[in-house]
């Protein structure tokens, strides 16, 4: 408190002093009945000290207060449009206002031409069915990055299979290579942010099946839940052995336990969809794509919904995926 007295006064005491000691330049030089000439008085009694050691630095505090001040109202700014602080997240939009449901982002690699046509054929609309399912408020793409080799014949032949199919959602700035499907899931919550307007942004394994109703049904008692982190969660001993399934190199990072939700299907709703936008050159992707969503949801204190219907691997009944 006394330091920011301290600035205010100084802050004061120079304005002061700059506009009367411009006044009285003036005053000088006009008639003898110039106002000015009246406050000379008082610009001499107001006349500053010579600035001692202790002085200078509240000077240099204020400047560096009035700083770091400014800067944390731009974050804060910034936080507010992107819509993703707690408690400070956009109220105004209806659900008639919203253009979709939810974007859902099916894994697909090079070689699976095939397993894509399973999905087509089965619980993946295709054609008209697909159209229809766009107007209904649910986007289904095939998410896959680029060759290594740019405009190669893998390239080319996605090109082409889109060109037929319209279901493809390339995602240009990433490479398609096995050692870097973790820094995949960065790219596709990024750029699906970008490119629609969604409650909602699902990633999907490409082993999984999906009941596309019940999924619906699900995301539609959700909707207006924000921060929502929704999936079948995990939580266990963090795997710290090189050779083993599912090792983690900074296992070190996660202390003894974990939680986040399985990669095979997880749920993401919008604004932490943004925050992974906007966060995401700073955000580290570790050596699996649900242990980096789980560390980066650590941070922005998301709501974790465990739902056992989204156990893909599970024997349960009422579940809505399924390991194909």
């Amino acid at each position: 408190m006394q330091r920011t007295e301290n600035c205010l006064l100084i802050f004061l005491r120079g304005t002061l002093n700059r506009f009367l000691s411009a006044m009285f330049s003036f005053g000088l030089r006009s008639q003898t009945n110039s106002p000015c000439l009246i406050l000379f008085p008082l610009f001499l009694l107001l006349k500053p000290k010579v600035l001692t050691i202790e002085d200078k630095l509240i000077v240099l505090g204020c400047k560096d207060l009035e700083r770091r001040i400014v800067e944390v109202e731009m974050d804060l700014t910034l936080a507010k449009s992107q819509g993703y602080l707690k408690h400070q997240l956009p109220q105004s939009e209806s659900s008639s206002q919203r253009k979709l449901l939810a974007v859902i982002g099916v894994y697909t690699g090079f070689g699976s031409y095939l397993k894509r046509n399973t999905f087509r054929g089965s619980w993946m609309p295709r054609g008209d069915a697909l159209k229809k399912l766009e107007e209904r408020g649910v986007v289904i793409r095939f998410v896959i990055g680029r060759s290594a080799n740019r405009g190669d014949s893998l390239d080319r032949h996605i090109d082409e299979e889109n060109s037929k199919t319209k279901d493809f959602f390339i995602l240009e700035g990433h490479e398609e290579a096995q050692e870097e499907l973790p820094k995949k899931i960065k790219f596709f919550f990024s750029t699906a942010v970008q490119n629609w307007d969604a409650e909602f942004y699902i990633k999907v394994d490409d082993n999984i099946d999906v009941d596309l109703e019940g999924l619906i049904g699900l995301l539609e008692h959700r909707r207006r839940q924000d921060s929502a982190y929704i999936g079948c969660m995990k939580s266990g001993e963090v795997v710290s052995e090189e050779g083993k399934l599912w090792y983690e190199p900074d296992w070190w990072k996660f202390g003894d336990e974990k939680s986040h939700a399985s990669g095979s299907l997880l749920i993401l709703t919008k604004n932490l969809a943004q925050y992974i936008n906007t966060n995401s050159a700073s955000l580290k992707t570790y050596a699996h794509d649900d242990i980096s969503v789980g560390s980066w949801m650590m941070g922005v204190q998301a709501i974790y919904i465990d739902d056992n219907r989204l156990c893909c691997s599970s024997i349960k009944q009422d579940k809505v995926c399924s390991v194909a």
